[in-house]
């Protein structure tokens, strides 16, 4: 792979994580009694053209 498609893959990698935290946290922070719960997660990443479908899953303690 070129050096060109790993820097481009870094910087998508980097706003989604940066993006969804951002996201999360305010979800937790306006959701009443969210404090001390737990949540179910799950990103799905697809890639149209490649016919990518990518699940990640995990849990989120409030």
């Amino acid at each position: 792979m070129s050096e060109d498609f790993n820097m481009s893959m870094r910087k998508f990698l980097k706003q989604v994580g940066v993006t969804s935290q951002q996201a999360i946290e305010n979800a937790l922070r306006d959701a009443p009694d969210s404090v001390g719960k737990s949540f179910e997660v799950k990103m799905i990443l697809t890639i149209e053209g490649l016919e990518l479908e990518h699940i990640v899953t995990g849990k989120i303690e409030g």
